[in-house]
């Protein structure tokens, strides 16, 4: 058989798999070997230790479990419970405030987590109930939360910045100033959204009942504010701010800011060992599984390359009309389409290794298209029917939130964040004014 019709087996055989159950990551390995073996031999063996090699040596993704610790620790230690409740309370007298409260939650958190798994599922066990109580409408809950909790994916120190950084080959600072104006654009829409409700149908985002509010004194509010949103919002600024003012590499500062955590979680009296031993547990987990499907990545993209799928992707680009816009139509409609079905991390190391070396060759500015991707991928999270951020919320939702609710209440959300992707696309400034600005690019 030819080794291009290996390639396109290979690649509908990973999607079989996938659909019948078998965990992605295996699912990749499975074809990656599979196919290598039957158009390469035994010579595949001889090159995988060398990319395995360079996956675990990458000093880059050292950052990976520093920033998932850090955001793990805020997590397991509540201090993002706290911080709602002290924000949903500051806003609670206007209509849509608690509301708005989530969102400012939801950048905090997506700012220090990057983890959209870990974000939606606290803001849905937290924030739900509360919202439901105070007679919030289910559909605009449920879509406040998932697209709050999906700004873990575009604000940096964003995992998949850090990884879009290394399949991109651009630094990581340059990608997290670019992120920063379109992921607070995106909260900045979130919020007008959300007033606008306030004002057109104030029933459906009632402010906090008077009796409620009063139970907190304004002094008690504003202590609880200084004890327990500003911390975490300094340590954030601190890590964010050396590495965009260039005082340290994301890797130094990533420790620091996993070592910021931990202090800031001990001087509130909430580190216990249970907290810790979790976090690190949790830790462990999420950087064993992004590791895992990074290395299975290289497997796959080894045979794919072997096979000369890198020509079949060059040959499907080729006959897209419209040149350079519409290759970059087509491949922000193909992630879109693929987010359905596969997770961030695997489509970053799948997909864009086999179609960047295009965009490489047509000129493209690389950090601009990582910004585009990214947000195209948070908008894969909250696309019906099989956004991620969907099946996040409804796992832990009471059993009154229909499915038909949460997908209603997404839809305004993801008209926003397409809104978003629009502007970057049309005006590149948006996401390459701060590089430029910092001296970067």
């Amino acid at each position: 058989m030819e080794p291009q019709s290996l390639a396109i087996l290979m690649v509908i055989t990973l999607f079989a798999l996938i659909l019948a159950g078998v965990p992605v990551a295996f699912s990749i390995v499975a074809a990656g070997v599979g196919f290598g073996l039957m158009g390469m031999g035994f010579d595949l063996f001889h090159l995988i230790p060398a990319r395995i090699f360079g996956v675990i040596t990458n000093y880059t993704l050292l950052a990976v479990p520093l920033f998932v610790f850090m955001g793990v620790m805020l997590e397991k230690s509540r201090l993002a419970e706290k911080m709602l409740d002290v924000m949903g309370h500051l806003a609670g007298r206007i209509p849509g405030g608690m509301a708005i409260s989530i969102i400012v939650v939801g950048v905090l958190m997506g700012a220090s987590t990057g983890i959209v798994g870990a974000t939606v599922v606290t803001l849905s066990m937290i924030a739900l109930p509360t919202l439901l109580r105070r007679n919030y409408s289910h559909s605009v809950a449920c879509g406040t939360i998932c697209a709050s909790g999906t700004l873990g994916q575009i604000l940096p120190p964003s995992l998949v910045l850090i990884l879009l950084a290394d399949i991109t080959g651009e630094a990581i600072g340059p990608l997290f100033a670019a992120a920063l104006i379109p992921g607070l654009l995106l909260a900045t829409l979130y919020v007008l959204y959300i007033l606008y409700l306030a004002w057109k149908s104030p029933e459906k985002v009632p402010p906090i009942d008077l009796e409620e509010r009063q139970s907190y004194s304004r002094k008690d509010l504003w202590i609880q504010f200084f004890k327990s949103v500003a911390p975490p919002f300094i340590l954030i600024f601190a890590v964010l701010g050396s590495i965009l003012g260039g005082v340290a590499a994301p890797t130094e500062a990533a420790s620091m800011g996993a070592l910021g955590a931990l202090l800031l979680v001990f001087l509130s009296k909430r580190l216990s060992l249970d907290v810790l031993k979790g976090t690190l547990r949790e830790t462990l987990k999420i950087t064993g599984m992004i590791m895992f499907v990074l290395i299975a990545a290289q497997i796959f993209g080894l045979s794919f390359r072997g096979l000369d799928g890198d020509y079949l992707i060059e040959d499907l680009f080729s006959i897209i009309p419209g040149g350079e816009w519409g290759a970059i139509f087509f491949m922000m409609l193909l992630l879109l389409v693929l987010g359905f079905f596969l997770e961030w991390i695997e489509i970053s190391y799948i997909v864009l290794p086999l179609v960047l070396p295009i965009f490489h060759a047509l000129g493209v500015d690389m950090v601009w298209l990582a910004i585009l991707v990214a947000l195209n991928l948070q908008t894969s999270f909250l696309t019906p029917p099989f956004g991620w951020s969907l099946f996040f919320l409804k796992g832990v939702a009471p059993p009154e939130i229909k499915t038909i609710e949460i997908y209603k209440g997404v839809l305004p959300f993801i008209g926003m964040q397409v809104s978003v992707i629009g502007l970057v696309m049309l005006f590149p400034e948006i996401a390459l004014w701060l590089p430029k600005a910092i001296g970067w690019s």
